[in-house]
């Protein structure tokens, strides 16, 4: 009897693709944070954010290895500002997005017949969803 050749299988079968990048380094499972990028003519290594999306030629690390990277001798080791924890709003952001809905809920005041609110400048005349139409101060 011939052996049968064909994809493998895993033991638990799943129709799940993960999305997470993972490091790639042999036997590492851990998610990539970073991107490992080779210079040869310059004899330099780039490491910097995880890239938009996966290329052949470079390399997602994890946390551990992107601070454990080390270059050949001669070789120099480029860092780029890498964001490895996930952002979180700040209270300016949220202080912000509350304005926002307060003015958003504020009725509109119009001054006169409408054309020109205060110091001049053109008026509402008409609003749709967020879009706004305001008359010319021309007119």
């Amino acid at each position: 009897m011939g052996s049968r050749r064909g994809p493998l299988k895993s033991a638990v079968p799943s129709n799940v693709v993960s999305l997470v990048r993972r490091c790639s380094r042999t036997a590492c499972g851990r998610p990539a944070v970073a991107t490992l990028t080779y210079v040869y003519a310059d004899s330099t290594a780039v490491l910097g954010p995880l890239a938009t999306y996966a290329e052949p030629h470079c390399y997602d690390l994890c946390s551990e290895h992107s601070e454990r990277l080390t270059a050949p001798r001669g070789w120099e080791v480029v860092r780029l500002a890498t964001d490895t924890g996930p952002t979180r709003p700040s209270g300016d952001d949220l202080e912000a997005l509350a304005n926002a809905v307060r003015e958003a809920a504020r009725p509109q005041e119009r001054e006169g017949n409408g054309t020109h609110g205060r110091g001049g400048d053109p008026m509402e005349i008409a609003r749709r969803g967020h879009l706004r139409v305001l008359r010319s101060p021309d007119s």
